[in-house]
C-alpha cells in the first residue's frame, strides 16, 4: 500500500480525476482518497515511482 499527500486534492472531481489517472495505467489498482487530510492509499502493481510520475502527469504531484 502506497499512501501519498496529494495537497492539490480539494474536492470530488480531484478525487475522481486521481482515481482514473491511476486506474488507467493499472486497472487493477484500488485506490482510497482521503479529502480531509489530502491523502490517497494507493494499492497497485505499479512502483512508487510509476504511481508518483501519473499522479504528478494528471496534476496531482505527491508533497515531499
Amino acid at each position: 500500500m502506497i499512501e501519498l499527500v496529494l495537497k492539490d486534492i480539494t474536492c470530488t472531481h480531484c478525487e475522481k480525476s486521481v482515481t482514473q489517472a491511476v486506474q488507467q495505467a493499472d486497472p487493477s489498482a484500488r485506490i482510497e482518497i482521503d479529502l480531509d487530510h489530502q491523502i490517497a492509499r494507493i494499492e497497485s502493481a505499479l512502483s512508487l515511482s510509476d504511481v508518483i510520475a501519473v499522479l504528478t502527469e494528471a496534476g496531482y504531484p505527491p508533497s515531499a
